[in-house]
């Protein structure tokens, strides 16, 4: 700020205090408050709106601190201890705040500095002392507001200071995180701007003049009119509460306000004006910034859809508890399935009761949370930004970041504070739950929960649901229990007229700690006596009992066939209950009617096992060849498969073991093929020529091989002579030649085929082995190596073919090429190969590539921005799970999502509490297995694209795509295309 501004500043604000000041002398009483001149408030609100922190707030505000606040130009300390009478907002130079456990300045530790746009002094706010001292570093400026002024303010606009008033300091970092939110808020600003001018663009009649109640409300726009005119625009605006979200981040921001100031936009008749707006006269924009905002529209919406969410969560979470809605509830609800700190806790009753109490604090730069000896109050948990962990004496001890917690021991054990918590960056988000509603949810819990025992231990678990059951009754949910007596449990409660979820979970986990021996031989013990058994007809009652308890049995014994499919083939155990739970329903049926209707049904799940199971066993070649282009058959436990296993010369022998074969079987058929009596090693060599051991217990081993890996066989002392084949390398050549001619949409159609196939194949056990470990279950995973292994191959597809074209224009048709087969892969709902090629492109090997993107069309850029989005990792992923649940199935999902969210209920909770299974963690597992189900409900339509005369040619390309799967390879090539910049 030049000196003659300054000079000007301070009379006007009036210098009231002034320690080792330099260059000043005027008296500081010549411009007090009061008699502010018009002319002087402009001049404060220019310099106040230089400082970031200031530039949130709403006009009024604005216009009110000039009217009251004083300038103090200083260098001074403020003590711990001392009772405030001011607040300050530093607008220029820098402070360290400090912190004494003895309130003796001497033994202080610096915690934290302040920088411009920061303050301190909130303690005036309930007359306590002040928690740190306050040491400025350097000459100061600090914007000084009196406490009943300060007190007024803050009762008025109470929402919109927050973001300074956090309690109690937070630490400034310098850097990254600061330019990143200032390019964040320059982009909010700019995005007003550009819907702005797009609205009177493209629709000119929303921004008007409205009258409501005889009040007239200059150029305002209506609220459910921009929710409509913004779904309207593009498809990455999925719902109208996303774009209301995208709305809210506006507002907040300042640069689009509710007419009353209101806080939470709304999808309602409610008057909303545009900053731009909020002058009168405003002159509307020139031609050239219409074009301009034409221009920027798609990446301002697509800007807008990805912070939306956020700003749609922080609106709800600010509502009373009492205010939220059902809808607002399930955001919160989808929200906290997702966070570490929750991780282990239940879905459904120990959750929900929380859900209503959760408010949301939004923290600025500076100031703690709370401070180390302090009463604790609250819970929080870290939904954005991080935090550091700070014990007098000691200083920062560590650092907790998005989706940490803090605060739960102090209430748990009723002790104080064990530390204080500092802010890291600015911008931070927390959830909060209170001590009395942290109190009250664990009664609540406590009082819902009944436990069954025998022999003074818990065998049994259950919650009492949210919700009654149909028929009025109280309904309660499995939560723990021995595997006998929650199958009990199930048959007991089960009701025939209705579909329950537990039990088809029940079914569908039960491998992962009962097998399928102990299961038939305990379902069988419950189907009850011989209605030969002349006591049976002694009572009616008796007689109902039995029958109710039979139909149970079998309905629940189809559902496990259904299930378990062709598995069922492999274990004789479950043939063998099949077919005797047969003959027992064939005799019961003839005196006992009401089961007359499971006999067909059961006879069909026998008659397929067995014919299945007399089936001659399959050969297989894995990974190369023409075996691509059959039809896809499910790969089975008991099939067996010719593998190629090399040694250190190169040459290989050919051996035929079973799909399921352990690393020590595979060398135990490799040595006696080649007579070795040498101790050999099982070897995974990838292009790179990295070598990963296989265990002797692993299962399955071939089909943990990598797109061009081999298997190798040798001795340990040959083991660092081991290369890699000359055809692992991949291709020399690109294929642009080959493929360039055929219709993206056919290659997306017979892509979409293949991966059908292979999805289709994959059992929803593999699932469960893949998560669990498949060694623990002996048992293949296969069919979904395969269709995991597509994945990569696609997306390596994409970056070798550019790499391997060395012709610049060629490149960016190429680009072009993948961004249509992408955009077709999305209309055919091939989610799978759709990521696949986006995230081809963005690999660092193609990214890099600035002279190639830089010549893709502007229209192609846009398309790829858009299914960038989609892959935004923000939230959990909260962009693909949005888009997914908008499209009805047959849908090819994106599998390692799927499988990255089963890992995480599986890490993040026990599979064994007290001895009794976790039957919460099986629920939560078996929800993501139901989405690949639903996936999976309807059948894939080959007839949705009819393919050109080429469709064998076409067929045949997707089905053989030869990839560079050494990134070290791709990088290399793609440095000769365009070499490093100097």
């Amino acid at each position: 700020m030049k000196g003659g501004e300054r000079d000007l500043l301070i009379q006007i604000l009036g210098f009231l205090c002034i320690s080792h000041s330099v260059g000043y002398s005027h008296s500081p009483l010549s411009h007090q408050p009061a008699e502010r001149s018009g002319e002087d408030v402009d001049i404060i609100l220019t310099r106040l709106k230089g400082v970031k922190a200031f530039q949130r707030f709403h006009p009024s505000l604005l216009l009110q601190i000039c009217s009251c606040a004083f300038y103090e130009y200083l260098e001074k300390v403020f003590r711990q201890g001392d009772i405030g009478t001011s607040w300050y907002a530093v607008l220029s130079g820098s402070l360290d705040v400090k912190v004494s456990e003895t309130a003796n300045h001497q033994d202080a530790v610096t915690i934290c500095t302040l920088g411009i746009g920061t303050a301190f002094g909130e303690s005036i706010l309930d007359n306590t002392p002040r928690h740190a001292t306050i040491v400025s570093r350097e000459t100061s400026e600090l914007l000084r507001i009196e406490q009943r002024e300060f007190k007024s303010l803050w009762e008025k606009y109470r929402q919109c200071m927050a973001g300074l008033l956090a309690p109690p300091y937070g630490a400034m970092e310098s850097g990254s995180n600061n330019d990143r939110e200032s390019l964040r808020c320059k982009k909010l600003q700019r995005g007003g701007k550009v819907m702005r001018n797009a609205i009177l663009s493209r629709a000119p009649h929303m921004i008007r003049d409205r009258k409501y109640h005889l009040k007239t409300y200059r150029q305002c726009c209506v609220g459910t009119e921009l929710v409509d005119w913004l779904v309207q625009q593009s498809t990455c605006v999925h719902t109208r509460s996303h774009a209301v979200g995208m709305w809210q981040a506006l507002l907040e921001e300042g640069v689009l306000n509710h007419v009353d100031q209101e806080l939470g936009f709304q999808d309602k008749y409610l008057f909303y004006r545009f900053l731009d707006d909020e002058e009168e006269d405003t002159p509307l924009p020139s031609e050239e910034e219409k074009r301009e905002s034409e221009e920027e529209l798609p990446e301002t919406i697509l800007f807008l859809a990805q912070i939306g969410p956020d700003a749609l969560l922080r609106m709800i979470l600010r509502k009373p508890p009492g205010q939220r809605t059902g809808d607002d509830l399930e955001i919160i609800y989808d929200e906290l399935l997702h966070i570490k700190a929750l991780s282990h806790l239940s879905n459904t009753v120990s959750l929900i009761p929380p859900l209503q109490h959760w408010t949301h604090v939004k923290l600025s730069l500076l100031l703690p949370v709370f401070n180390q000896g302090e009463e604790g109050t609250s819970w929080y948990i870290i939904q954005k930004g991080s935090v550091n962990v700070v014990i007098y004496g000691k200083g920062v001890v560590c650092t907790l970041h998005e989706g940490d917690d803090f605060g739960k021991l102090a209430l748990v054990t009723d002790s104080a504070r064990a530390a204080s918590i500092v802010l890291r960056e600015d911008n931070c988000h927390f959830l909060r739950v209170d001590k009395e509603d942290f109190n009250r949810i664990l009664r609540d819990v406590e009082a819902n929960t009944v436990r069954l025992k025998e022999h003074e231990q818990a065998v049994l678990v259950l919650e009492k649901s949210p919700r009654a059951s149909t028929l009025g009754n109280i309904k309660y949910t499995v939560m723990s229990g021995t595997p006998e007596k929650i199958l009990d449990h199930f048959l007991e409660t089960m009701r025939m007229d209705t579909h329950h979820a537990d039990p088809d979970d029940f079914v569908l986990m039960h491998c992962v700690f009962m097998p399928n021996s102990q299961f038939c031989q305990l379902l069988m013990a419950q189907y009850p006596f011989s209605p030969s058994d002349s006591l049976l007809f002694h009572s009616q009652e008796r007689l109902e009992y039995a029958v109710t308890s039979k139909r149970r049995v079998l309905n629940l014994a189809l559902r496990w066939s259904a299930v378990h499919t062709h598995h069922l083939q492999e274990e004789q155990a479950a043939l063998t209950f099949l077919e005797e739970l047969y003959g027992s329903v064939s005799s019961d049926s003839r005196i006992l009617r009401a089961l007359k209707d499971f006999v067909p049904d059961l006879e069909k799940v026998v008659k397929l096992h067995i014919d299945v199971k007399s089936q001659k066993v399959l050969l297989r070649e894995f990974s190369n060849g023409d075996e691509r282009l059959a039809q896809k058959q499910p790969i089975r436990n008991c099939d067996e498969i010719l593998l190629k296993v090399y040694c250190s010369d190169h040459t290989y022998t050919t051996i035929r073991v079973a799909v399921a074969a352990t690393g020590r079987e595979v060398t135990s058929a490799v040595a006696d093929k080649l007579a070795s009596n040498d101790d050999l090693l099982l070897v995974h060599l990838s292009s790179a020529g990295e070598k990963q051991m296989l265990k002797p217990n692993d299962v399955s081993v071939f089909s943990t091989l990598s797109i061009n890996g081999r298997m190798f066989a040798c001795p340990r002392d040959q083991l660092n002579a081991l290369t890699p084949l000359p055809d692992q390398e991949g291709p020399s050549a690109g294929s642009m030649s080959s493929f360039e001619l055929m219709s993206s949409k056919d290659l997306a159609y017979q892509m979409t085929l293949y991966d059908w196939e292979l999805f289709s194949c994959v059992h929803e056990h593999e699932l469960l082995y893949h998560t669990f470990g498949r060694q623990s279950f002996r048992r293949t995973t296969a069919n979904l190596d395969l269709f995991l292994r597509r994945f990569n191959q696609v997306q390596l597809w994409v970056v070798t073919e550019v790499c391997l074209c060395g012709q610049l224009s060629k490149r960016v048709q190429l680009l072009k090429k993948f961004i249509k087969i992408a955009a077709h892969c999305r209309e055919f709902k091939n989610l799978n190969s759709f990521f696949a090629i986006i995230m081809g492109m963005s690999n660092p090997a193609v990214s890099r590539l600035t002279q190639t993107w830089e010549k893709l069309p502007s229209k192609f850029k846009k398309f790829y921005a858009e299914f960038e989005s989609m892959m935004d990792p923000s939230r959990n992923h909260r962009a693909y799970r949005l888009t997914v649940t908008k499209i009805e199935p047959p849908i090819i999902p994106f599998m390692p999502l799927l499988l990255k969210d089963m890992t995480f209920s599986h890490e993040g909770n026990k599979t064994f509490i007290d001895n009794m299974v976790n039957f919460e963690k099986m629920r939560m597992i078996a929800n993501t297995i139901r989405a690949v189900r639903h996936c999976r409900s309807q059948p894939f339509n080959p007839e949705v694209c009819q393919p050109n005369k080429n469709h064998a040619e076409v067929r045949g390309y997707v089905r053989k795509l030869c990839v560079i799967d050494n990134q070290r390879t791709l990088t290399t090539l793609s440095y000769r295309l365009e070499p490093r910049r100097t």
